[in-house]
């Protein structure tokens, strides 16, 4: 299932490939919190944001556009110093993966109404031909139900 836990998952089996060296706590949890973010998105059905809109769910900040600036994002805010080094350019690289990983998988879900990969240049939404990842609930009560 594609939850936040898989997600997670995710982020932490992309970062066991980076060096030691930059792997710290910080690392970690702004790698899951990039992975799990784009769902972030669904607070847009308590403002009645349909669910097929640019900002609904599964839209614009499930994009390559939307993971690339929020890892460019995440990296200035907390590794300023290294933002224009090559160790910054592999930080970037690092939580743009996590965030990206998140419209891949649920790209792979039986559910929804697919990505927006290329927005805001292209609409359209996506899914991969090969979908064997059961789409997760959404909320915490029907998530840990029957």
């Amino acid at each position: 299932m594609a939850s936040a836990f898989g997600h997670a998952f995710t982020a932490i089996a992309l970062g066991t490939t980076f060096s030691k060296n930059v792997r710290s706590w910080k690392f970690w949890l702004l790698g899951i919190i990039c992975s799990i973010f784009p769902d972030a998105d669904v607070i847009g059905f308590a403002f009645d944001i349909p669910y097929g809109s640019f900002w609904g769910h599964r839209g614009f900040s499930h994009s390559l556009l939307f993971a690339m600036l929020f890892g460019m994002l995440v990296t200035f805010l907390f590794y300023r110093k290294q933002f224009l080094t090559r160790n910054g350019a592999l930080l970037i690289l690092y939580f743009f993966l996590c965030t990206a990983s998140h419209a891949l998988l649920d790209a792979m879900t039986s559910g929804g109404l697919g990505i927006a990969f290329l927005s805001p240049f292209d609409t359209t939404r996506y899914f991969f031909p090969w979908r064997p990842i059961q789409v997760s609930p959404i909320g915490v009560e029907n998530f840990f139900s029957e």
